[in-house]
């Protein structure tokens, strides 16, 4: 039955840490990729699992890592994290260079982005492993001290990096969002490396899902005059649309 095959793909992933869809084949000769990636979508919005490409990862191997919630802020929101990601994939052209942030919605947008020629700079760490899997892709990871929260990283020495590093695009995703607060994030170093990406590059995209919107977090890293265009979900306010594009920014 479809929950006993539900809870044993879980008690698999639980045991083995990560599994292919090749692998679950393996395990589920008689049922078919589609129906098992339902199941892991399933999962994935239960909290228990974090789907990467061409498979899944349990959330207590995730949690090796980090005894924080990163997994399960993976799985909050998660259609809406897919439609913003979708877009700004799409908006992405082929051997641009662009900067990637560690965020939740980056990871999603990690998963989206199209196997072709460009180079990509991030602080995630669960962000490179996902991009590092696709052969066109050329990226480099930002050192610095590990935030556990978002499995990231920053440094105050992060300038170093960015003095010699140039790209075209930044694309950050906003823990929380007011018009008087700005975007914000948890973390002063995080929010001051965000701060140097946001100045380097050419153009920002942020990537913002309804949920945030309301939120302070202690560090603001951008404002809205800094922005080009607002990536966000369907609930977005109309008002607040409109703030958006009376100072010139598109939003999508």
């Amino acid at each position: 039955m479809k929950k006993d095959r539900i809870e044993e793909i879980a008690e698999l992933l639980d045991k083995r840490g990560k599994l292919t869809l090749s692998q679950l084949d393996t395990y589920f000769p008689d049922v078919s990729q589609m129906t098992l990636r339902r199941d892991l979508l399933e999962l994935e919005k239960a909290g228990r699992i974090i789907r990467v490409r061409g498979g899944a990862m349990s959330v207590k191997e995730v949690q090796k890592v980090s005894n924080e919630p990163y997994a399960k802020k993976t799985a909050m929101h998660t259609d809406e994290k897919i439609r913003i990601a979708q877009k700004a994939a799409s908006l992405i052209e082929e051997n641009c260079s662009l900067f990637i942030d560690g965020g939740t919605t980056a990871m999603c947008l990690a998963k989206e982005l199209p196997d072709i020629p460009m180079h990509i700079f991030t602080n995630g760490l669960a962000v490179a492993i996902e991009l590092a899997q696709k052969k066109n892709l050329n990226v480099t990871m930002l050192g610095g001290q590990v935030m556990k929260e978002n499995l990231s990283t920053a440094s105050p020495v992060a300038t170093s990096y960015f003095e010699n590093t140039n790209f075209e695009l930044a694309i950050i995703s906003a823990s929380a969002f007011t018009p008087e607060n700005g975007f914000s994030c948890g973390s002063m170093v995080e929010a001051d490396l965000l701060k140097m990406a946001r100045q380097k590059a050419k153009s920002l995209y942020m990537m913002l899902d309804s949920s945030k919107i309301g939120k302070i977090m202690p560090h603001t890293f951008a404002r809205l005059e800094d922005i080009d265009v607002l990536i966000t979900d369907d609930e977005f306010p109309a008002d607040l649309k409109e703030q958006f594009q009376l100072k010139d920014i598109v939003v999508m």
